[in-house]
This record gives structure tokens, C-alpha cells and sequence, in this order.
């Protein structure tokens, strides 16, 4: 699932950012393998709740898969 978020950016979420906390975090999210900082804040949510709504351990392979790719291209990281 997406990265846990510190508890500070939570109090700021509205209603349909908190449907992003329904699963569980894990280490990499499929923001942060489909453009990271290149991302804006709607686009990360709406990927994030792309992924809470379509979860499946096929994805998650697919995402871990797509995180090798990103590190080692380091796109996006700032």
C-alpha cells in the first residue's frame, strides 16, 4: 500500500484523502514508481486511491517490479 504518512499530514487530509489510509502502508506505493515529485498532490491521491480501489497481489507484484526500475533510474527524486 502507499507509504504511512506522518501523523501531522494525516490532520490535514479531507475526507477523500483518508480513504488512502484503508490499507495497509507498505514499502513503496504506485505514486512513487509512476513519477514521484514529477507528480502532483492530486495526481499522487488519485493513484493511491487507484490502488485502495483495484488492490490486487498481482499489482502488488506489478509495483514492485516497477520499483527496481525507478530506483535505479532515480526519475522523479529530488
Amino acid at each position: 500500500g502507499p507509504r504511512p504518512p506522518l501523523l501531522s499530514e494525516v490532520e490535514t487530509y479531507d475526507a477523500v484523502e483518508r480513504r488512502r489510509l484503508r490499507v495497509t502502508p507498505g514499502m513503496t506505493g504506485l505514486w512513487q514508481v509512476s513519477g514521484r515529485s514529477n507528480l502532483s498532490w492530486e495526481e499522487s491521491v488519485q493513484l493511491d486511491l487507484g490502488y485502495v480501489d483495484n488492490w490486487t497481489v498481482a499489482g502488488d507484484v506489478r509495483v514492485l517490479g516497477r520499483t527496481v526500475g525507478a530506483v535505479l533510474q532515480a526519475e522523479g527524486s529530488y
